[in-house]
């Protein structure tokens, strides 16, 4: 079986059903916002949708393969992302965003330096949004202590 852009549309259509199944009976005890959690699910879910009808009706474009070094870097990703979920109560959010991030910026070639610079930016500045613009409580982990 080849892989093409109708391949990736069916499997994104899997991917929103399994969504709108994990999504679909979400509540949380208390009301703190009134549309709730079940919200997001739903319309990532229905954007997914959308693109995947698209790939599947107009499909046929045969996938290049990847170059080389391409897919030791994606298992790479995985595994930074499967790091972050670990160590994100852990070490808190900021620190485990920098870190991630930095990792990440290293595996497509950035400079060290530019790379950690990156990482604690976004981490700070990502925190900053969350816990002051869009009141959502993130864990300091580490640095509860200082902040």
């Amino acid at each position: 079986m080849t892989f093409n852009d109708r391949t990736l549309g069916v499997a994104a259509l899997g991917l929103s059903a399994f969504l709108v199944w994990f999504g679909h009976d979400l509540e949380t005890p208390f009301a703190y916002e009134p549309m709730g959690p079940r919200v997001f699910p739903m319309m990532l879910a229905a954007v997914i949708a959308l693109c995947g009808v698209r790939l599947a009706v107009k499909g046929g474009n045969a996938a290049r393969p990847n170059p080389p070094g391409a897919n030791s870097r994606i298992a790479l990703m995985v595994l930074i992302v499967v790091g972050y979920a670990c160590l994100f109560q852990l070490l808190g959010f900021i620190i485990a965003t920098a870190l991630a991030t930095a990792c990440v910026g290293r595996l497509f070639d950035g400079p060290w330096i530019r790379s950690a610079i990156g990482g604690i930016v976004m981490g700070v500045c990502l925190y900053l949004l969350f816990d002051l613009v869009l009141d959502v409580v993130l864990p300091l982990g580490m640095l509860e202590a200082w902040l």
